[in-house]
């Protein structure tokens, strides 16, 4: 498990946490989310370093939540299910309200939960071949507890369309809608962060982490969601995780089938609780 994150910290106190699991493209599971969340604090806490750099190993950013995982969690009792997405809702509290910069360097594919990663960065630099979704809905699922960190980034009226089309975005619309704010060659995408790096590093720290902290006081939003909402986003995706339409919708995808509710009529019943 110490593995799934990997955290590097160099002499200018950049400090670099990898998702490590390329072998399901980053996907979350219980572990990599607590790994995750124990590296952010500790890199708060130690006050080391001066920026943070999010990236994923090899060919994906992350994939968001790993779908074996959510399967066996569709099992699992609601209060259960509530518990685990109440982490995963602490998480992206925690990195949407870190005190230092935080830049994703999206080598890859960032599809879900991974999309609500770079929502709560600062920057974000992107590879011009990754693509982005919000497809939940294709599983009968909402993205739910990444939402208030995405719709603060994107907008209402691009949430609107994104989270109900579950369409995939090159880059190109990632950075149109405001997700991304940088688009590079992958060759070229190190030297990208590199020149990001060197503005934040000008900065003085105490201004940087007071920056943020103005952003949020005028325009009235909290750097993270308060416990109201992060319970009420995990009671939601809980109960549909449970729910006989997620729970289709899970099992066709990793089926590799279409779900029931393609071709359906119109008011017909899915057997779905949403």
């Amino acid at each position: 498990m110490a593995d799934n994150v990997l955290l590097e910290l160099d002499r200018r106190g950049i400090a670099t946490l990898t998702l490590n699991r390329p072998e399901v493209h980053n996907a979350f599971d219980a572990a990599l989310v607590q790994r995750l969340t124990e590296l952010l604090v500790a890199v708060k806490e130690r006050g080391a370093a001066r920026a943070v750099v999010l990236t994923g190993a090899g060919r994906s950013f992350s994939a968001g939540a790993d779908l074996n995982w959510m399967r066996a969690m569709a099992a699992c009792t609601e209060e259960e299910n509530f518990e685990d997405a109440l982490q995963l809702a602490d998480l992206m509290a925690l990195l949407n309200s870190m005190p230092l910069p935080t830049v994703a360097r999206v080598n890859g594919h960032a599809y879900g939960g991974g999309v609500g990663l770079l929502a709560c960065c600062d920057l974000v630099l992107a590879s011009n071949e990754a693509r982005f979704a919000l497809s939940e809905v294709r599983l009968g699922l909402v993205p739910a507890v990444i939402s208030p960190y995405v719709i603060a980034a994107i907008g209402e009226r691009n949430a609107r369309r994104l989270f109900l089309s579950g369409e995939a975005m090159n880059a190109k619309l990632a950075r149109r809608v405001g997700l991304v704010h940088e688009i590079a060659k992958p060759n070229r995408l190190d030297a990208a962060l590199e020149d990001q790096l060197g503005m934040l590093l000008r900065g003085g720290p105490v201004a940087l982490r007071e920056s943020k902290q103005l952003i949020a006081t005028v325009t009235g939003h909290q750097l993270s969601a308060d416990d109201a909402l992060k319970r009420r986003t995990a009671e939601i995706i809980a109960q549909l995780r449970g729910s006989a339409e997620g729970q289709e919708g899970l099992a066709a995808f990793l089926e590799k089938r279409e779900p029931a509710w393609i071709g359906q009529p119109a008011g017909g019943d899915a057997g779905g609780e949403a």
